[in-house]
This record gives structure tokens, C-alpha cells and sequence, in this order.
């Protein structure tokens, strides 16, 4: 099968790439820097041409209300190259209960990429998986200075991106899902446990204070962001870490 991956130079899609080509596929990377931009549409109907499936792992470049113009635009503009192309299975990673937090703009957006590839013409399957691990330290950062790190008691399931990719690539070469496919992390934290456990492994002598109105996740209601019925991914925080 052909697979034309956008965003495929980066964290995922690098990973999908490499995994859907050595099972014997072929995977072609698509991102600015070869030339293809989803909201312009430049290269898009090239980069779709020939391929079966269109993986798509591009993301807004900003977390804020922009964030909805640029899902809008890309899935528009996508959808139109893919059925014009004869793609036959359209993917995208999104977010467990990216629907169940819509005070966060950046979930609005994925909501809103969901509900795009579903209402559309070419049969498609949705990846939603939790947390990436390597987004903690980011996350860590958000709120952090030289002594402490605030952060909530959010529950979240932290998932390896290598994990993600084989899920995605799985999902990509199978049919159409015509619907959602959860994966999640094997063990849930808190976000403050999930701090200290961190810093912890790093020798970071900063402490991590428990504050609930601290950072993005602050708004998160309850354990929207778990899902005990997902399919659990085989890499644990503890061995990622080491």
C-alpha cells in the first residue's frame, strides 16, 4: 500500500514512516520542509497522488482559539486533494476526551478536526490516544521556576510515542474504522505525582506543589483524560524514564 504521511518528519510520523516501510509498505514523509503546506494546498494533490491512504499528523502551530482556523483549513483542503486523488482511508491522531474539555481552545480544534473527517467523503478511522510522554518536561515547564513546579492533581495516562506510531501505522494499514480507536498509557497518575516522580529520576531538587488552578490542565474536570476501556500500550513512565 501507498501511505502519504503530512507531517511526516516529525515526532509520530517520522516513527509511522519508518514502521509502515519496514513492513514493506510505502510510506512518503510530507511536511513544509518537502515542499507541501495543508493550508495553502501547495503540493498537496502531488504528495496524495498514487496513495491509498493519507496519515494525517500535521499540527496547529499554536495551542490557542488560531488553533480552529487551522484545523478548518487543513481537513478542507485535504479531504479535497485526497477524494480528487481516489484515496480510499483517511487517519488522524487525535485526543482521549479531547470532546469532554471545551474550555481549552486547542481540544475545540481537535473536536472540531474529528468532526471534519467524519462528515466527510472519504472513509476514515480516528486515533485517539492519552498524554505523549515526551511532553512532560514541557508541561513541567509551563509553570515552573528556579524552586518550585505547580501543578494540578489531573489524572492522565502517559503514552510512548513509539507506542503511538505503532498504533497509528496499525490502524493506517488495516480498514477503515468508519469511527474511533483509544489507546492509552498502561498506568494513570496524577499530574502532581507525575511531577515528582520526574524530578525525582532527573535529581531535580525542585518541588512540585500541588495547585489546581496551575497551567492548561487546570480546567480539566475529573478523569476525562484516562480511559480504563482503551487498548494499553506496553511501555511503562518508570521504563520510558530510564
Amino acid at each position: 500500500m501507498k501511505f502519504a504521511v503530512m507531517g511526516g518528519t516529525g515526532l509520530i510520523g517520522s516513527q509511522v514512516v519508518k514502521k509502515l516501510n519496514g513492513a514493506g509498505h510505502e510510506a512518503v514523509p510530507h511536511s513544509q520542509s518537502t515542499g507541501v503546506d495543508v493550508i495553502s494546498g501547495q503540493g498537496l494533490d502531488e504528495a496524495v497522488a498514487g496513495a491509498d491512504v493519507i496519515i494525517n499528523l500535521t499540527n496547529s502551530p499554536t495551542f490557542d482559539e488560531a488553533s480552529l482556523a487551522f484545523f478548518q483549513a487543513s481537513m478542507d483542503n485535504l479531504l479535497a486533494a485526497g477524494q480528487k486523488g481516489g484515496v480510499r482511508h483517511f487517519v488522524i491522531l487525535s485526543i482521549i476526551g479531547v470532546d469532554q474539555v471545551p474550555e481549552l481552545d486547542y481540544y475545540r480544534a481537535k473536536a472540531l478536526q474529528e468532526d471534519i473527517l467524519a462528515a466527510g467523503p472519504i472513509p476514515y478511522s480516528i486515533v485517539r490516544v492519552t498524554q505523549f510522554m515526551e511532553f512532560i518536561d514541557a508541561i513541567l515547564s509551563w509553570t515552573a521556576d528556579s524552586d518550585t513546579v505547580r501543578l494540578p492533581a489531573t489524572p492522565i495516562q502517559p503514552i510512548a510515542s513509539k507506542d503511538v506510531a505503532a498504533a497509528v501505522a496499525e490502524v493506517a494499514a488495516g480498514a477503515p474504522l468508519g469511527g474511533i480507536r483509544k489507546i492509552a498509557g498502561p498506568e494513570v497518575f496524577s499530574l502532581d505525582e507525575l511531577g515528582r516522580v520526574t524530578l525525582s529520576h532527573k535529581s531535580d531538587g525542585r518541588t512540585v506543589v500541588t495547585d489546581p488552578t496551575a497551567g492548561m490542565f487546570a480546567v480539566v474536570k475529573g478523569d476525562v483524560l484516562t480511559d480504563k476501556d482503551a487498548h494499553l500500550a506496553p511501555t511503562r513512565y518508570a521504563d520510558w524514564l530510564s
